[in-house]
């Protein structure tokens, strides 16, 4: 097996430092890179939530690296919770180590619940960004409206029971958003994926292999 490369570090942000892990891989030009984007701090969110472990997991397994970080005020990272205002730019700095880390490779935008809400506002406006990844979007008490001008790539999966972006509301929204989008709702799942996070992967790796069709396999330890 090839060996992976963790690394952990901090990025200088703007209101202080953000604490970051990033998995890379041994291919000197993987296909694209990605950052996720972790759900709500003040509700014990990190970097190392299980959903977005998951989804950074099957990122990585198809030789793409993989920056996680923590939002102001989580983990190590230093600053307070900005209600996502401040969060937007603590995204944009984790952009711009990437583009300076890997040059001219498109980024992958992934987010979960409020790391989708954040994260994907920053990646429809950011050109170095080209595809956009919402898992568990928090669409019934959350505007994100702000989709439907976005004319990126973008795959949301929702549980089918999501206590804060329900069935209805998921599609409704959906409906209006241009193309190329894809919805996949997973039957009996809640809002953390339990139980079927191997589901989750699963629609990733459905949708990249579409988006990303896989090169020679690329084997890591994680």
């Amino acid at each position: 097996m090839a060996d992976t490369f963790h690394r952990n570090f901090f990025l200088a942000g703007p209101a202080g430092r953000l604490e970051a892990l990033l998995w890379t891989v041994p291919a000197a030009n993987p296909p694209l890179v990605a950052v996720l984007c972790h759900p709500h701090p003040l509700f014990g969110g990190t970097m190392h939530n299980k959903v977005v472990y998951q989804a950074a997991k099957a990122l990585h397994l198809r030789g793409i690296p993989v920056l996680r970080f923590n939002f102001r005020g989580a983990g190590q990272s230093e600053g307070v919770h900005d209600r996502g205002r401040g969060e937007q730019d603590d995204v944009r700095t984790t952009l711009d180590y990437l583009a300076t880390e890997f040059p001219h490779r498109p980024i992958l935008l992934a987010g979960f619940s409020f790391g989708s809400l954040v994260g994907l506002r920053v990646g429809c406006a950011d050109r170095r960004v080209s595809d956009l990844i919402g898992l568990g979007i928090p669409v019934d008490n959350s505007d994100l409206t702000y989709l439907r001008d976005c004319t990126k790539p973008k795959l949301i999966i929702q549980g089918g029971n999501d206590q804060f972006g329900s069935r209805a509301n998921v599609e409704a929204l959906c409906a209006t958003l241009l193309e190329p989008k894809r919805l996949v709702i997973i039957e009996g799942a809640d809002h953390f994926f339990a139980g079927q996070l191997e589901k989750v992967r699963s629609a990733i790796d459905a949708w990249l292999d579409e988006r990303h069709p896989r090169g020679p396999a690329v084997h890591t330890k994680s």
